[in-house]
Formats: structure tokens, C-alpha cells, sequence
């Protein structure tokens, strides 16, 4: 996991502050998380620094005692909550992110990376408006609109894995970190080629050509497994390794 944020870092995805956020259900106790502290550095993150927290977002011992994006955390928490399947969930603002959840639209199913979300992804179109009340401590009580939301996203969700949080970013989900974090990864570069792609058909006077839906079915179905999703990290975590020397471990 501490891998898994230093590797979130080098792509810029925690260069917003305190947003972005990775939970992941601890494998003793399954309704307590680890997820990162407020505010520290996701490029310089170790696992010495990751806080374990019980399903109400409350800091527990076992890890570090520091505070969390509670709020976050929450949105999270009501998610894991309604799919006991899912391990791990990830979000972050991303550039790319962020520019394709403003059309508040689908990804295009136009490449073969596309087709990780082919029928696995929605959009959640309510988020923007809750996020400034949830901020506001003077103006709400944030914990408890953010579960709401939580809930929210997750019947939203339904059995899907993926999606673009309409105004906000992209939020995904894993049976491991690896799968959540790598999923991320994939899904913001299929956004950002997205709106390429589309600006230079836009210029041509033409439209992005589509994958039809019988070969991103087979295409689809040769991703899904757990160990290709998995195995999706593997390269960036070996970079993390040999470039810390297995600092992140401590």
C-alpha cells in the first residue's frame, strides 16, 4: 500500500493536499481499514505512516495514531460497507480525471485499455455540491453527508468497479490494492485519451472510431481476471522498490 501511494505520487495524483485517498480492509479485522494520513506526502510515504481505522473512521491502535480525511474516508466506508467483495478502493484528483468527470459522460469504449470498463463503470452526477457542504465544518456536520453519499455512490455502483465521480474525479475499486491502484492508473490515461482523441476528431470535422461490442466483450473478458489486474502493478512496484531500496517498507 505504501508503494502503491509513492507510485500515485510520481504521477501527480497527490499534489492536491489532503484530497486522494486509498482504503484497504484489514485482513484480521475486516471492519477496520488502512488508509493515509492527512496531508503526508504521497511520493515520501512509508508503512509506518499508514493509519488503521475502524468502520466509523475513528482511529484505532495498531498504526499510526494521526488524523485522516475523515470525510473521505466515510465515502469509502459506506462503500465497503454494501460490497463486502471489494478490498481495496482508490481516488485521487487527476488532471485528466477531474477534465472528463466536468462532461459527466462515459469513457468511450476506442481502445484496447478502454475495455477494462467495458459495462464496469458508471457516472455518479450529485458529488460536486455535497463535497463544498462536507468541507465546511461551520456549515455541516460532514461525517454524516458524506456516509449518505457513500451510499449513494455505492447503490450507484451496483456490482460495477469504476466510476467517474461527476465534477470531482474517478473513484475505483479492487479485490487487492494492486487491482484498485492499477485500475486507477489505467482508468485516467483512458480519460486523458479520450479528450485527445476527441479534440483532434473535433479538428478533423470526424469522430473517434469505436471498438464494437462484440470484440470488447472478448476483450473485456481476457482483462477481468484477478491476476491481470493484479499483475497490472507488478512493473510499478519493482520501479518503487529499486528506486527507494525498500525504504517504503519501514
Amino acid at each position: 500500500m505504501a508503494a502503491a501511494f509513492r507510485w500515485m505520487g510520481r504521477q501527480g495524483y497527490g499534489d492536491e493536499g489532503g484530497a486522494g485517498h486509498i482504503s484497504v480492509r484489514d485482513p484480521i479485522l475486516p471492519d477496520h481499514f488502512w488508509i493515509n494520513p492527512f496531508f503526508k506526502s504521497f511520493r515520501h510515504m512509508k508503512v509506518s505512516d499508514l493509519v488503521l481505522v475502524n468502520e466509523d473512521g475513528e482511529v484505532s491502535e495498531g498504526g499510526n495514531m494521526h488524523a485522516i480525511n475523515a470525510a473521505g474516508f466515510m465515502i469509502h466506508s459506506a462503500i465497503h460497507k454494501a460490497r463486502p467483495d471489494v478490498v481495496a478502493a482508490c481516488h485521487a484528483h487527476s488532471i485528466a480525471g477531474k477534465a472528463f468527470s466536468s462532461l459527466g459522460i462515459e469513457l468511450d469504449i476506442s481502445t484496447q485499455d478502454s475495455c477494462f470498463f467495458w459495462h464496469d463503470h458508471t457516472v455518479y452526477k450529485y458529488l460536486s455540491s455535497l463535497i463544498v457542504r462536507m468541507a465546511n465544518p461551520v456549515r455541516s456536520h460532514g461525517v454524516v453527508l458524506s456516509t449518505e453519499e457513500g451510499a449513494r455512490i455505492a447503490k450507484k455502483l451496483g456490482k460495477m468497479n469504476n466510476i467517474i465521480l461527476q465534477n470531482h474525479g474517478l473513484l475505483t475499486l479492487g479485490r487487492t490494492v494492486d487491482e484498485a491502484v492499477s485500475m486507477f492508473g489505467v482508468m485516467d490515461r483512458c480519460c486523458a485519451a479520450q479528450l485527445l482523441a476527441d479534440a483532434a476528431a473535433a479538428g478533423r470535422g470526424i469522430k473517434p472510431t469505436l471498438i464494437d461490442d462484440e470484440d470488447a466483450k472478448f476483450t473485456y473478458d481476457s482483462l477481468r481476471g484477478e491476476d491481470m489486474r493484479y499483475l497490472g502493478f507488478a512493473p510499478a512496484y519493482e520501479e518503487i522498490l529499486e528506486e527507494s531500496k525498500g525504504e517504503f517498507l519501514l
